[in-house]
């Protein structure tokens, strides 16, 4: 078991928890500057310039004040943020851009599941991995790939999903998944309502079966829903709205949940009686990649942005400034143990099967619906 009742190394704006999933990632500290690293192939012209989309309010504020001005500093590359719509909104817009032979970003941060739809229309267009060093440093899981090997995105971010509990009603933090399905539990859970982004499918398989395997087969993705069904009666609430579930956690009313690791941690640094946990089946790791627009022009530029994004020093400047998971092994960042306790987990982690998500939405979406909240 692995767990965190403060958010070490990250000091969040109080008043913001709740607001959204990124509206609390703008933390504050002292960190080492991004050391300069030479780009050999680009010419250094302060007229050049990249279109980068990132996940609007807080998010993009950070990279606007942590990341985009050592990346020009080094490169001689000007960001040109764009902010995204969370969810598909955004995958739709460079859709219709890219028929147009238009790009409102040349590279753009994506949800998993995202990726794999615009992966499906062939919308990214491949790295060269040659040009992209840094990104062999990047955990294999976090690697998008078309099916003839090209690679189609590169981890950006991740975050996780774990086991939270009020600390006042719950002394001893649990340390499994199976906790939630405790029938002493009943009426005192908060758990995200939507298939897609809940990921309890998984959950349960991890927890029940073995791994998330099970659910290769529409035989086992029933015996996952049947047996999240047996839990029903523990959900206070199907959550869409994080602050709400976020303060009946804190006021103990809804005492347990799944919620998001750095924010339960920023939570308790503020005081509140609350705690995250990772639980010995693994945190459920979510993520974002970046992935360049076919209709892009500034290509090189993206992989330079890219290459850059991959490097250590930079992963361990968004763990400590923007509450992220390092995407890389945490040995070759200069991250400390309190700092990388606070945004991960060295428990291996719950990998979302966003494949399934892909292929077999709406008879998901009808199941979860049938089984699970309605």
């Amino acid at each position: 078991m692995n767990e965190t009742t403060g958010k070490q190394g990250l000091s969040g704006n109080k008043g913001n928890h709740g607001v959204s999933r990124r509206a609390v990632l703008a933390g504050a500290g002292t960190v080492a500057a991004v050391a300069a690293i030479g780009f050999p192939n680009i010419v250094r012209a302060q007229s050049k310039t990249l279109k980068v989309g990132v996940y609007g309010g807080y998010f993009k504020e950070s990279f606007e004040k942590h990341i985009f001005p050592d990346f020009s500093k080094a490169s001689g590359i000007t960001v040109e943020p764009v902010a995204e719509p969370t969810g598909e909104a955004w995958l739709v817009q460079l859709e219709q851009a890219a028929r147009a032979r238009q790009a409102p970003a040349d590279v753009s941060m994506m949800s998993q599941v995202a990726m794999l739809k615009g992966m499906s229309a062939e919308l990214w267009a491949p790295y060269d991995m040659s040009k992209l060093p840094n990104a062999a440093k990047v955990m294999p899981h976090l690697i998008n790939k078309y099916p003839d090997g090209k690679v189609s995105g590169i981890g950006a971010v991740s975050w996780y999903i774990t086991l939270v509990t009020n600390t006042k009603a719950y002394p001893q933090a649990p340390d499994s998944w199976a906790a939630l399905w405790d029938p002493a539990n009943k009426d005192k859970l908060g758990l995200l309502a939507l298939v897609s982004n809940s990921f309890l499918l998984e959950v349960t398989a991890a927890t029940f079966f073995g791994g998330t395997k099970h659910l290769d087969t529409e035989q086992g993705q029933l015996d996952c829903f049947k047996k999240l069904a047996e839990l029903k009666n523990n959900v206070k609430l199907w959550y869409r709205d994080e602050a709400q579930f976020e303060a009946a956690l804190k006021s103990g009313e809804i005492p347990m949940g799944q919620y998001y690791h750095d924010v339960t941690g920023l939570a308790a640094a503020d005081g509140n009686p609350v705690r995250s946990t990772f639980p010995k089946e693994g945190g459920i790791n979510d993520s974002g990649s970046w992935a360049i627009s076919r209709a892009s022009k500034a290509g090189d530029l993206a992989h330079v942005f890219v290459d850059y994004m991959c490097q250590p020093q930079v992963q361990a400047l968004l763990s400590r400034k923007v509450g992220t998971a390092p995407t890389i092994d945490r040995k070759l960042t200069d991250l400390t143990d309190k700092e990388f306790a606070a945004v991960s987990s060295d428990i291996p982690p719950i990998i979302p099967r966003y494949d399934l998500y892909q292929a077999k939405s709406d008879w998901l979406n009808q199941k979860w619906t049938e089984m699970i909240v309605g």
